[in-house]
């Protein structure tokens, strides 16, 4: 069997307090911490039932433009809705056939993408 563990985006040095408030207080993740032998390269993880995100420093930092996470979520438009009270831009996209879903950025520039299941018609 293989699954996937985890999705690594970078962040510039010494910014892990915008990437908690954005992953962990904005989109709701639950932070964990790094295990001792990597605690010194900076950086921020975070788990969820069947993901982990990790946030880690990258010198030379650049965004990753298409490159990107996705969560599924529960309820997309309270995300949306999340992310507008905090003046975070959101593009919505109607082009992914069963899922309500929109991009948005980390503070960083990162691409994130959430998307919520359409419900299902039943004939």
């Amino acid at each position: 069997m293989t699954v996937l563990h985890h999705v690594q985006v970078s962040c510039p040095a010494g910014s892990e307090a915008a990437v908690r408030a954005f992953y962990g207080d904005v989109l709701g993740l639950v932070e964990v911490a790094k295990p001792s032998e990597l605690a010194g390269r900076g950086g921020v993880w975070f788990r969820g039932p069947g993901y982990e995100l990790h946030v880690g420093v990258e010198e030379g930092f650049a965004p990753a433009r298409k490159a990107h996470p996705a969560f599924l979520v529960d309820d997309v438009d309270m995300i949306a809705a999340r992310l507008a009270q905090e003046g975070i831009e959101i593009s919505w996209d109607s082009s992914f056939p069963g899922f309500r879903r929109f991009h948005t950025a980390d503070p960083h520039g990162n691409r994130v993408e959430i998307l919520g299941a359409l419900p299902k018609i039943r004939a």
